[in-house]
């Protein structure tokens, strides 16, 4: 009679046998990893996630850790009683959001995850976009945006929200060469100094395609993309470039569905081999999709 030790055992042979490949042809890339601030909220979540970076890590990946933070922003303006507008998904950033944005995002969180990979033998650098000039930004002016609600169109001033010019990587190429994880927080600077809050998605995006990156994840608490998100059966699991441009000519594609493929479709355009939508709450999804077959979100390839 077979035990179920030995059936175990067996398992973890299978998979490291499934992950032989793909360390071998990994060992060396560079991965862009974004972390949403619902994955980061959690301490358990948060050393879990560690310790899935770190064995990337350890095992010859080059690491870059984007990381946002608007659900723990959100939380603390609600403390402090400072009212938050967010149109479009998109969070106008006044001064004292910005304020409470630059404690949160290059402070708090950034903290949290250093501790977190600290536990696991990793040594990370904390930056945010301001360090060493790495994102370059000016404000984003003001834009027209159509109000569902009122059916009417308003000019909406974000103000001290960041558009991307150019990424600087000379100091995240450093970093890597020595060893390092660049853990990066989502604020940017112009010329002159002044600090704006971007978007998260887009800084790591573009880092992504600065550095040449092999794969683009993101973590966030969905894993992958649906055609309806009512319907677990509906979920994508490899897509090309040119069939997410498909869904979206032919209207299968909708909403808030829409912008991220195009985004995505454009990443790959410019350099990046493959980009991934992935559960950053449920355990061992990172692992399971760069290291094996079947994977566990949505992959993108050019």
């Amino acid at each position: 009679m077979i035990e179920s030790r030995d059936i175990d055992d067996q398992l973890r042979l299978d998979l490291l046998r499934e992950a032989l490949p793909y360390i071998q042809r990994f060992q060396g890339q560079t991965f862009v990893v974004k972390l949403s601030g619902k994955v980061t909220e959690s301490p358990e979540n948060l050393a879990s996630l560690a310790e899935e970076l770190a064995l990337l890590h350890q095992v010859g990946i080059r690491i870059t850790v984007v990381h946002g933070g608007g659900k723990q922003l959100t939380e603390l303006a609600k403390q402090l009683g400072v009212e938050q507008t967010i149109i479009e998904g998109r969070r106008v950033t006044d001064d004292a959001t910005l304020e409470m944005a630059k404690m949160i995002f290059a402070g708090k969180i950034n903290t949290d995850i250093l501790a977190a990979l600290r536990h696991r033998s990793i040594e990370a650098v904390g930056l945010s976009g301001v360090d060493g000039n790495i994102v370059h930004a000016e404000r984003r002016p003001p834009k027209e945006v159509f109000n569902r609600e009122t059916g009417e169109r308003a000019q909406i001033d974000y103000g001290h929200v960041g558009d991307v010019v150019q990424i600087n990587a000379r100091l995240l190429t450093v970093l890597l060469d020595h060893g390092y994880l660049p853990v990066i927080s989502s604020l940017g600077a112009d010329d002159d100094g002044m600090v704006f809050n971007i978007n998260a998605d887009t800084i790591a995006a573009e880092i992504a395609v600065r550095l040449q990156a092999e794969k683009l994840i993101l973590l966030s608490d969905v894993d992958g993309i649906y055609l309806d998100p009512k319907n677990p059966e509906t979920k994508l699991n490899r897509l090309s470039a040119r069939e997410a441009d498909d869904l979206v000519a032919q209207g299968a594609a909708t909403g808030g569905m829409i912008p991220k493929l195009q985004s995505i479709t454009a990443l790959l355009q410019r350099g990046v081999h493959s980009a991934h939508v992935i559960s950053g709450t449920k355990r061992n999804a990172l692992l399971s999709e760069v290291f094996t077959d079947k994977g566990t979100g949505t992959m993108f390839v050019a």
